[in-house]
């Protein structure tokens, strides 16, 4: 029979209500992103997104920013857990691997734009959001790298290099999602303009 300390621990691993209601807001914070745009997004709507007071969020959030900031880290962590299931599920050859990580890029993108936008557009002015989001692109950016390298991509530190050629194209990867995205283009369209980029730096 389980005792005390068993039954604590089973408790612990449950969401407690204060994390559950903290998921709440952000998902409704998210959907409101998504369908109103951040302009429109006040501590008001959101509180009445996630049916609680403004008081209630406060408990939680101080500030439009603050929930801006947790909807972003939880983004990007799912985005550096894509990118470690992506390099130990990849294809052995490079060029399958590569083309895996732009659609993987834009099922991200798909999912979650609202948030991506929201972190490009404010990582300059919001370090919260800066160091979540540069997490999830440095992730992306060795992952790359070694996908580059695995290709015969020379792995130095010269502009040619795999570090160099990997840090512009996830540079440009994301302001080319960020710009279809913003216009609501076709993701499908960037993913293939940027899977050919991609494999046009690859030794041949």
């Amino acid at each position: 029979m389980p005792g005390p300390k068993a039954r604590s621990t089973r408790r612990r691993t449950s969401p407690s209500k204060g994390d559950q209601r903290e998921l709440a807001i952000l998902d409704a914070a998210e959907r409101q992103l998504a369908e109103d745009g951040l302009e429109r997004m006040t501590v008001e709507t959101i509180a009445t997104a996630a049916g609680i007071t403004r008081g209630g969020l406060y408990f939680y959030f101080g500030s439009k920013n603050a929930v801006l900031a947790a909807l972003v880290s939880r983004t990007a962590t799912s985005v550096v857990e894509a990118v470690d299931r992506a390099e130990t599920q990849a294809p052995e050859d490079p060029r399958e691997a590569l083309r895996e990580a732009v659609t993987q890029t834009a099922r991200m993108w798909t999912e979650h734009g609202a948030v991506m936008k929201v972190a490009v557009e404010l990582a300059p002015a919001v370090p919260e959001i800066e160091a979540s989001w540069q997490a999830a692109v440095s992730a992306t950016g060795r992952a790359t790298r070694r996908l580059l390298v695995k290709a015969g991509v020379p792995d130095d530190a010269s502009p040619l290099g795999a570090a160099a050629i990997s840090a512009a194209l996830v540079s440009m990867t994301e302001r080319h999602f960020y710009a279809a995205a913003k216009r609501k283009a076709a993701l499908d369209d960037a993913a293939e303009t940027l899977t050919h980029v991609w494999l046009a730096v690859l030794p041949r």
